[in-house]
């Protein structure tokens, strides 16, 4: 129904946006990835990717920083036993790439990390989907490329902190340095928030 929606972000929480589209504002669902992309465009113009959930009783609008992570939702969803939730969970732990490398590695357990995805889930993710995720930069050599904000979250769970805690003090926080500096940030900005 609609490919993208573009206009003015007005509200942002970890796992959905707001953007105002002509005086119309859209709420859509967010992975951590696609949340992270738009902490900093907050107030201003935002273009998501999207898709259309529709069920008996809702419908509710999925929204993607990139076309590659849209199209890797909808994969998700073709496999047997995986909704919305379940690959938006998956989306936010790892990149489009980072998940074909452990599809073609066959990692269930890693998959089997996200929130709600159990095992079998995540072993059907591996035999359906093997073969048919774009393995882009590299992503078959390099093998599985967990998150590194993943990986920090995981640790901040380890030192008592709630998934809200951990997603609020990781909010806006460069993924592209060393994860102990991810963790120090964090760590500086629970300490502030506390």
């Amino acid at each position: 129904m609609f490919y993208y929606i573009k206009g003015a972000l007005t509200a942002l929480n970890p796992d959905f946006a707001v953007i105002d589209a002509n005086g119309v504002g859209y709420m859509l669902y967010v992975s951590l990835a696609t949340h992270e992309k738009l902490a900093p465009l907050y107030g201003k113009q935002a273009q998501l990717y999207t898709y259309l959930n529709v069920r008996e009783d809702a419908m509710e609008l999925f929204g993607f920083y990139t076309e590659e992570e849209r199209e890797c939702f909808i994969k998700l969803l073709s496999v047997s036993g995986v909704g919305p939730k379940a690959a938006m969970a998956i989306l936010s732990l790892y990149t489009p790439q980072s998940l074909a490398g452990l599809v073609a590695n066959g990692d269930a357990k890693a998959i089997s990390r996200a929130n709600g995805v159990g095992l079998k889930t995540a072993q059907k993710v591996i035999i359906e989907l093997k073969g048919k995720l774009d393995l882009t930069e590299g992503a078959a050599a390099a093998g599985p490329v967990p998150s590194a904000l993943a990986d920090a979250a995981d640790t901040l769970a380890v030192m008592g902190y709630s998934k809200a805690e951990s997603a609020e003090a990781l909010r806006g926080i460069n993924a592209d340095q060393p994860l102990e500096n991810i963790i120090k940030d964090a760590l500086r900005k629970l300490n502030r928030l506390g």
